[in-house]
């Protein structure tokens, strides 16, 4: 049975809906640009597999609190805000089929936006004093951000190895996954060994969603960003990794030499993708993202059996086998 996004928020459905009315009250502010920015972004909103993770994560640590719906709304904030800012830094007008804040209002207004959100997630935990929560968000901005840098360093020089690749994503991406999942069971329970185990959950399947994307690049699939656009952006991915490790000197150095120079050549990028197809990237890059799946699904199992393990259970299937 084919499991949905609906399916993963049935135990905490009464919750999310009151989350929504909570989260629009918070990005309320004086300004009336803002406030029609922001009803913009809320109109357009996602999946939103950060707070469901929030809050399935504290049922499963123990109860949900008014410091749960506190750290949902501190993630959502901070996932916006990196959102804004990214769509900045890629000079991208479209995201997942909407105009980006950028394009619609330019960048000085987007970055100014993405730090607003930044600011009121920040005095969210320090008004109600959540030290805890801070530091776990905090702990998150920093990877994200050292994350990315390390990215475009590597990027320059294309020298980036397995260890490299994996250190990127796990900052770049699963941090912010694992910090909605840590929050989420800070906010239930101070039992440290429990909260760890989930942010460790959380990372786990950070890591099988980045994974996944960077195969999205190589597949015929509409998924809301053009085919190739890793290599046009020269980011080594786990595919083409474990490809440039797997073919001959030569056809390495043509394949470094068509990203590094080439990237722009729709033809040319045909050509690496190809590559990567017929010498089993794909198939590697699989296989690994379902070994970091089965890891988080053996932290899961650690937890007596319910109905929100069970969720949880579903949405790391949802993460791995979503079409976009």
């Amino acid at each position: 049975m084919k499991v949905t996004i609906t399916d993963i928020k049935q135990p905490v459905e009464a919750e999310l809906r009151e989350f929504e009315q909570r989260f629009r009250e918070d990005m309320r502010s004086q300004v009336a640009l803002l406030d029609k920015i922001t009803y913009y972004i809320v109109r357009r909103k996602g999946k939103q597999i950060r707070p469901v993770l929030v809050f399935l994560t504290a049922k499963l640590a123990g109860d949900i609190t008014d410091s749960t719906y506190r750290a949902a709304s501190f993630v959502e904030l901070l996932h916006t805000a990196t959102l804004v800012h990214d769509d900045v830094v890629d000079d991208a007008d479209e995201r997942r089929g909407f105009f980006s804040i950028n394009a619609l209002w330019k960048n000085k207004i987007a970055v100014l936006v993405g730090d607003y959100f930044l600011s009121k997630g920040l005095l969210l935990a320090l008004d109600n004093r959540e030290h805890r929560l801070l530091s776990i968000i905090s702990t998150a901005v920093r990877d994200m951000s050292e994350g990315e840098l390390l990215q475009i360093e590597k990027a320059r020089r294309l020298d980036i190895d397995e260890a490299v690749y994996f250190e990127i994503i796990r900052k770049k991406t699963a941090s912010l996954i694992a910090a909605a999942c840590a929050a989420g069971a800070a906010s239930a329970t101070e039992d440290e060994p429990i909260v760890e185990r989930i942010r460790l959950f959380g990372e786990k399947i950070g890591i099988a969603f980045q994974i996944k994307d960077d195969i999205f690049d190589y597949g015929d699939s509409d998924v809301g960003k053009p085919r190739g656009i890793d290599i046009k952006e020269k980011k080594m991915t786990l595919p083409l990794i474990y490809t440039l490790n797997h073919v001959t000197k030569a056809e390495k150095r043509k394949l470094i030499y068509i990203v590094k120079n080439q990237s722009d050549d729709k033809v040319k990028v045909r050509e690496v993708i190809r590559a990567v197809h017929q010498k089993g990237g794909i198939a590697y890059a699989n296989k690994v993202m379902n070994e970091y799946k089965q890891q988080a699904l053996d932290l899961l199992m650690r937890f007596p059996r319910s109905e929100v393990r069970d969720a949880l259970e579903k949405l790391v299937h949802f993460i791995i086998e979503r079409k976009r």
